[in-house]
């Protein structure tokens, strides 16, 4: 590492900082030592896409810390840090989290995260727990936590169940933790915790009809209602096991039939853990994994490796002996940009498929594709929050949810839009979407569209115009920006727009904070101001403007780039052309 000392406005968060982008930091501890002695003790970082900034890879207390003092005494003398070598991610998180584990104790969730993030940057289990200290064993139970649902993860975080109760919703099915987040909200039911908890998920003598694979009409054995007739459930346990081991032989069996190359059935209770695996297609050797808990309930995990398996396959050490093929390379490079010719002119005539393609290659990627999600970095916690909870985002969130569904990913997956999948994956979906009618097709069009689409670029300018965006329709102002506004010129102009220029006349001499509450009274209707409805700032308009002649307004800036191309001819054309592209 190379120590320098940095301008504290070259330096951000980096994504890989275990604690995070958006959560703000307790100072409590560390503020005073900073007003009195400065930063002490190096920020770890490294370049971010520009050879004059930086991301901030472990030291985000002792950033924010630098910030609170700079706002305090107007600025601060640039901060001592030690710059790591750019690109490797797995190596920057590792960095962070071994440094917040020596000087502030790191919730376990924060640690699942960072060691699933160690896993995917192709660390494995023995490697992380030489790097911490750790044992095995710890490791393993850390990184089991990712198989909650992402609600059990938050309330684990904030100490609403315990750890002995946590360790049992590990081993549940993502079916039996919804139930069992059922049980919690319910106001008449007992939610079953710590020891009760493994008895009520490994089912007792009582198994439900529910999860059987086999016809129930064809079942000899004894089958029990409650009184209501609403659940079922098999009197003798042994013929229900019986019959379901049968059940899951024949599926197996099925599935060998399809050629798989191997069906792998667990034993009953064992659990099968998605970040000890990595997805594999069919015709690349992934096996079936047939998870079997104790209540009965069957999955079937299709398409896995070890992850020892595939990174073995990925250096080619279980390659075949190449045997010669049936035809040169050049042979095969004349069939293939020959067949290729024919497919594409066949494309000319048919625009559905081709927007089917372009919707698969943009969703999983290609070799000749790069697509990626817009990240939405915030500068400031504040700005993150409230981008989180505005309306557009729910808007947004609802409509990427239904896409999830309609292409059946997991619905947790926290964008449609993903890395390359390879060639299986690419075809697969193509072949899904050409079931799927013009009108769902384009409506994940614009799910992807809207996650891949640039923050701050003129794409959002032309957009806006074109698609006559209100953005009072969808915002109101918050502290978020108001606390961020500190120009006089521009308050005095806001409060002008609110309240009118009397009062603006009137307040002109006041301090930024007493104008800016004027503008929170008008907007609130408080302070036996009238209340200003459907306000919104003339830089996030559209068309945006500014309030002053100074420049410096990024929207503004990169409108007036583009304007000129939305004149009367090309609107008219627009309009021509806005019923056929609705009809692809």
């Amino acid at each position: 590492m190379e120590l320098k000392h940095i301008d504290i406005a070259c330096l951000s968060v980096s994504p890989t900082n275990m604690r995070g982008v958006k959560k703000t930091p307790d100072l409590t501890n560390i503020l005073p030592s900073v007003r009195a002695r400065g930063i002490l003790v190096p920020l770890i970082v490294r370049q971010n896409g520009s050879p004059t900034t930086y991301e901030i890879v472990a030291g985000k207390r002792r950033y924010h810390a630098a910030l609170a003092v700079a706002q305090e005494n107007d600025g601060i003398d640039p901060l001592p840090c030690a710059v790591m070598e750019a690109g490797d991610d797995a190596a920057a998180l590792e960095a962070s989290l071994i440094e917040n584990i020596a000087r502030l104790d790191a919730d376990e969730m924060t640690q699942c995260e960072t060691f699933t993030r160690l896993v995917r940057e192709g660390r494995n289990v023995e490697d992380i727990s030489l790097t911490f200290g750790l044992t095995t064993l710890q490791v393993k139970r850390t990184l089991a936590l990712g198989n909650l649902l992402p609600r059990i993860r938050n309330l684990y975080r904030a100490e609403r169940i315990d750890a002995v109760t946590v360790r049992h919703l590990t081993f549940a099915t993502k079916r039996q933790q919804r139930d069992w987040l059922a049980l919690l909200d319910s106001e008449n039911d007992h939610v079953p915790m710590g020891q009760n908890l493994k008895l009520w998920l490994m089912g007792g003598s009582a198994i439900s009809t529910k999860v059987a694979l086999f016809d129930l009409t064809s079942y000899s054995g004894e089958i029990v209602s409650d009184l209501f007739g609403e659940d079922s459930y098999f009197a003798c346990p042994s013929d229900f096991w019986t019959a379901q081991m049968a059940a899951v032989e024949e599926r197996a069996a099925s599935y060998r039939e399809a050629g798989w190359p191997e069906v792998v059935v667990m034993e009953r209770g064992a659990y099968f853990h998605t970040w000890e695996h990595e997805r594999c297609s069919k015709k690349k050797g992934g096996r079936v994994h047939v998870a079997i808990s104790h209540r009965g309930e069957v999955t079937f995990h299709e398409g896995y490796l070890t992850t020892k398996e595939a990174q073995r396959q990925q250096k080619g050490e279980t390659a075949i002996k190449p045997v010669r093929p049936e035809i040169s390379a050049p042979i095969q490079n004349y069939v293939d940009l020959h067949r290729h010719a024919a497919v594409r002119a066949s494309l000319l005539s048919q625009p559905a498929m081709a927007l089917r393609l372009m919707v698969a290659h943009a969703i999983v990627g290609s070799p000749m594709w790069r697509v990626d999600v817009e990240k939405q970095r915030a500068n400031t916690d504040a700005i993150a929050e409230s981008v989180e909870v505005c309306v557009s985002e729910a808007m947004f969130d609802a409509g990427r949810r239904e896409v999830l569904a309609l292409l059946g990913f997991d619905p947790e997956t926290p964008t449609v839009t993903g890395g390359y999948a390879g060639d299986d994956g690419l075809s697969g979906l193509s072949v899904h979407l050409l079931k799927l009618p013009d009108e769902a097709v384009l409506s994940i069009l614009s799910i992807v569209m809207g996650e891949t689409l640039t923050a701050g670029s003129a794409i959002v300018e032309l957009l806006g115009a074109l698609l006559t965006v209100d953005v009072a329709a969808v915002w109101q102002a918050d502290d978020a920006l108001l606390d961020s506004i500190r120009d006089k010129q521009v308050i005095g102009r806001i409060v002008a727009e609110v309240a009118g220029d009397a009062v603006a006349t009137a307040n002109a001499g006041e301090s930024v904070k007493v104008q800016r509450q004027i503008v929170r009274d008008c907007l609130a209707g408080t302070g036996g101001r009238a209340k200003a409805d459907s306000w919104v700032p003339r830089w996030m308009a559209f068309p945006p403007s500014s309030y002053t002649d100074r420049g410096g307004v990024g929207s503004t800036e990169r409108w007036n780039d583009i304007s000129h191309l939305l004149d009367s001819e090309t609107q008219a054309c627009d309009d021509e052309q806005r019923p056929l592209a609705q009809t692809v």
